[in-house]
């Protein structure tokens, strides 16, 4: 249980002063409660005494009302701060859970450790922020009354108070096994959790694809699934818990009736007074109410703590190291030295040493799996590279931050996301500070100005999640417009027309001309047009370099590159006859 409140304490980071404010305070809360239930013996003695002591009992009357509006009072607070504690503690680790992201290599991404982080950042953390303030104040506040409740116990009959030691020490004995039962469990659980909810939002994002093939009521295995190991998770908790919560149960259930056995008899035997047994009966309810609602907090801990430790596991992994003080020299020229690449064992790059000059084009081309997008991924370093070196201007890229380096790069690939946002917050998503002038003149540039003033409300018009209220051509244009207005001296184009509709594709190639122009360009096409203009073609075929130079100098070269320009010549030259 140390351990559990120790990792949980950990977790909290800055909401450590809020949740302790709340614990204080909910410490005087379960005061107040003493107090009231300390001025219903003086009561009860009152009554006892023939009303002797009227006055003490009137005073009784004021201390319980003073109780009551203490507890309301200090709740309210308690609330608000471990709320607040609840809910930042976790924003606060999704964060630097997505901050962790940026810094590890995107390759892990596909490891099967990492396939359940949007599972660990939303239902997992969920659980979290909704259950642990309220679980501790909960857990303490029980305890501490209880304590306090038991020493009352002990000053009217020490033979009552050996009782409810004794009941106590067995129910935590009986706890302990069920936490350690509980570690066992929860993070299969958690896992099921996390499953599910990635598997509910795959089968929602893929219900276009499961209609078009007729697999409704088919194409579900995997939800259906993952809905089954859930259920049964969540039952297999629920059977391995039952039996102790009932006999934990019982043993407060027991000794509660033993008690009030006890004070009945003793004031029979006359060893008890009137007063001590009467409070004794109300003592013997309240008591284990206290402990058995502490008790069950502790079980709770264990399973949100399986949540933190997923988070941990993320926050563990290994970043790619950089220099944050270095800067890149004013040049941009980029070079590639004997540059190895795997996939886990499947080697992706293999030896490869070429240099793309300052404000010049590459073209990389070759068949599918050949390495083309991986070798641009490389120079913005969504992987680190497993033997050789990448230079930017004489310099390495892993001497220089991610900030220093992704400031210098924009990136347009043939599959874009769009936020769920306006669309000229998605195009200032490449520059922050940018006006609205500046970025009208990004989406003219990109060719996309005239179908955004169509929409309802032109900018200001809110674009589903993943750009789904767009064609594939306009994401692409906006996306376009995105790295215009961001003018990095480095682009990198991936299939960047891939989707633009025809009667659009003039002007958007002359925007790319126009991004393009005085800045170092590493691009990925098919197109004819596009390939011939670069400056150097770089040839790959299962991850080495076939073929390099200009396109009127390998169009002469039998090879991949020459085959390649007549199927294209061909597959642009055709028509229905």
């Amino acid at each position: 249980m140390l351990e559990t409140l120790s990792k949980i304490w950990r977790f909290s980071a800055k909401e450590k002063s809020n949740l302790n404010k709340s614990l204080v305070i909910s410490v005087i809360h379960a005061f107040f409660y003493v107090l009231q239930m300390g001025a219903v013996y003086f009561i009860l003695l009152s009554i006892v005494n023939n009303g002797e002591k009227l006055r003490t009992s009137l005073m009784s009357f004021a201390i319980i009302l003073a109780s009551i509006f203490g507890r309301m009072i200090t709740n309210y607070y308690a609330q608000l701060r471990q709320t607040h504690a609840g809910y930042f503690m976790v924003a606060n680790a999704r964060i630097k859970m997505t901050d962790k992201l940026k810094k590890i290599p995107m390759g892990l991404l596909n490891n099967s450790k990492m396939e359940n982080i949007s599972g660990i950042l939303t239902t997992g953390l969920s659980e979290t922020e909704n259950t642990v303030p309220s679980i501790l104040i909960t857990m303490l506040t029980g305890f501490l009354t209880a304590f306090v409740f038991t020493i009352m116990v002990f000053i009217f009959d020490i033979r009552i108070g050996i009782v409810v030691a004794i009941a106590t020490l067995i129910y935590l004995y009986v706890s302990d096994r069920m936490q350690k039962v509980s570690a066992k469990v929860a993070p299969k659980r958690a896992n099921a959790q996390i499953n599910l909810s990635d598997r509910v939002l795959e089968h929602i994002q893929a219900m276009p694809v499961i209609k078009s093939f007729n697999l409704t009521g088919k194409g579900d295995k995997n939800t259906r699934d993952a809905i089954f190991e859930s259920k049964k998770t969540n039952l297999e908790v629920e059977r391995r818990f039952t039996p102790f919560t009932i006999f934990s149960s019982l043993i407060l259930n027991v000794a509660s009736f033993i008690l009030m056995y006890l004070a009945i008899r003793f004031y029979f035997d006359q060893t008890m007074n009137l007063t001590n047994s009467l409070m004794t009966l109300i003592m013997s309810y309240m008591i284990f109410s206290q402990i058995q609602e502490a008790g069950s907090s502790m079980s709770e801990l264990r399973i949100v703590a399986s949540s933190i430790d997923k988070v941990d596991d993320i926050m563990s992994l290994s970043e790619m190291k950089s220099k944050s003080g270095l800067k890149l020299t004013s040049k941009r020229n980029i070079e590639f030295n004997n540059v190895s690449f795997s996939y886990g064992n499947k080697k992706i790059i293999d030896k490869v040493s070429f240099k793309i000059p300052e404000k010049t084009t590459v073209a990389f081309i070759g068949p599918s799996g050949a390495g083309k997008t991986t070798l641009s991924k490389l120079i913005a370093r969504f992987w680190d590279v497993d033997s050789g070196d990448i230079t930017i201007g004489g310099v390495n890229i892993k001497d220089i931050s991610l900030e220093e380096l992704m400031d210098n790069i924009s990136i347009v690939f043939q599959s874009v996301y769009l936020f769920n946002d306006t669309i000229e917050n998605n195009i200032k998503f490449g520059n922050p500070n940018a006006s609205h002038e500046e970025v009208i003149n990004a989406a003219k540039k990109a060719a996309c100005h005239d179908f955004i003033m169509a929409l309802p409300k032109g900018y200001d018009t809110v674009i589903g999640e993943g750009g789904a209220n767009l064609s594939g051509g306009e994401k692409q244009r906006i996306s376009i417009a995105r790295a215009i207005i961001k003018d990095a001296p480095i682009i990198i184009l991936d299939e960047a027309t891939a989707n633009v509709d025809p009667e659009n594709e003039d002007k958007l190639q002359i925007a790319i001309n126009s991004l393009m122009k005085e800045k170092t360009v590493i691009m990925i096409a098919h197109k004819l047009n596009t390939i011939k203009n670069a400056d150097q073609i770089i040839v790959l075929e299962k991850g080495q370099i076939v073929q390099k130079g200009e396109h009127d100098e390998l169009i002469k070269e039998e090879g991949i590159y020459s085959d390649f320009i007549k199927i294209r010549e061909k597959a642009e030259n055709w028509k229905i006859k």
